[in-house]
């Protein structure tokens, strides 16, 4: 019975560790938040990285599937809806 209170415990803490770590204030949160930030100005700027190459989202755009594009952006570079979004347009219109 002490074992499994025990096992609760430390699980019940993982968890609350988990779910802190992308508060306000954590280093993964300011982490996260500096890339978005840097996303965005690389995208206003038009500049892209081209150390990645997205083959299946040109390929997606050039079949004119932009919803496809942005999903398989995200996939390929974890990045949020907004920012795939705005990236696939930049990329959408240099074509």
């Amino acid at each position: 019975m002490v074992d499994e209170i025990l096992l609760i415990a430390v699980l019940l803490l993982l968890l609350a560790q988990l779910a802190g770590s992308r508060r306000p204030g954590s280093e993964e949160y300011r982490l996260a938040e500096i890339e978005r930030r840097l996303d965005l100005v690389m995208t206003h700027l038009g500049v892209t990285d081209p150390g990645r190459q997205l083959p299946e989202v040109h390929a997606h755009l050039a079949r004119g599937e932009k919803v496809k594009a942005i999903a398989a952006y995200r996939r390929a570079t974890g990045a949020d809806l907004r920012t795939a979004k705005a990236t696939v347009e930049t990329l959408a219109g240099r074509r």
